[in-house]
């Protein structure tokens, strides 16, 4: 592994453990040209996931489209990154054990929006007002009206 700060090859191992989430392994590792530290996490290698749009153009599965919508929504509200972190990431460990070739953003949108509805009140409006394209007000009151209704 390549020491990010002096890209020497010559680095080493010195922990290794279960990351959070039980689905990656942390290894603090040591750079023995310049002796400093850095981190590394080794996950399971996925079979490729086709995400299919809504104008059923199909393209590759992106993790990082899904924190950054989800970033979006926590904008300045009281969520840490790491909650929003194991959002995500239960949001891909559901997506994967679909065991499908392809999804739809549509249901991968539904159960973004089922845990930001459990998260940030807020964080999930933003994020449905984006992702079902709330065309005017009433639209975004109705959504809101539904929301209200459920708690």
């Amino acid at each position: 592994m390549k020491c990010p700060f002096c890209s020497s090859d010559n680095t080493r191992v010195i922990d290794s453990r279960p990351a959070d989430d039980n689905s990656s392994i942390r290894r603090r590792r040591l750079c023995d040209d310049c002796g400093k530290r850095f981190t590394t996490y080794e996950k399971v290698e996925t079979i490729p996931l086709i995400v299919i749009k809504k104008d059923n153009n199909r393209e590759q599965y992106d993790r990082s489209k899904i924190e950054k919508g989800v970033l979006l929504a926590c904008h300045k509200r009281p969520i840490s990154a790491d909650t929003i972190s194991k959002l995500v990431d239960e949001v891909e460990i559901e997506i994967f054990a679909r065991e499908e070739k392809e999804i739809s953003t549509s249901l991968i949108g539904e159960l973004i929006m089922d845990r930001l509805k459990d998260l940030d009140a807020v964080a999930y409006v933003r994020f449905a007002s984006v992702y079902r394209e709330f065309k005017d007000v009433n639209t975004f009151m109705t959504e809101l009206k539904k929301m209200l209704d459920t708690k």
